[in-house]
């Protein structure tokens, strides 16, 4: 599967914050917040479903990688989204080792696949 993707019973904010709190812990932070739901209303689209996308970084890693492949900027910074569907609200990002996969570059799979732990662990965490 390209995602990762859990359920929790907090609130769509709850989630959010705790999703902050446990990135901040694994040294990723968040650059920048999309309430896509609130964006397409603004331009005339309806939309109701709540959505948010949290652009997230980790300094050191992003400099290990790019280091290597400058390519793989493309693919930063990293996504995590908050949505609610079904009357559940889920927090989900595409696998950083499904991402690099498209770079064609192997020798970039073990960062990948470290970022990717660090942000299960992160996500994992958040909702307990």
């Amino acid at each position: 599967m390209f995602h990762y993707t859990v359920e929790t019973d907090q609130t769509m904010e709850e989630a959010i914050q705790s999703l902050e709190k446990s990135l901040k812990e694994d040294k990723f932070g968040v650059l920048w917040q999309f309430d896509l739901k609130e964006t397409l209303n603004n331009k005339g689209f309806e939309f109701e479903q709540p959505y948010r996308v949290l652009e997230v970084c980790n300094p050191l890693e992003a400099q290990r990688i790019l280091t290597k492949n400058q390519m793989v900027g493309y693919f930063l910074p990293c996504k995590i989204v908050v949505y609610e569907a079904d009357g559940k609200v889920k927090i989900g990002m595409p696998k950083p080792t499904a991402l690099i996969e498209l770079a064609e570059d192997d020798a970039l799979m073990d960062i990948a696949r470290d970022v990717e732990n660090k942000l299960i662990h992160a996500i994992d965490k958040s909702i307990k």
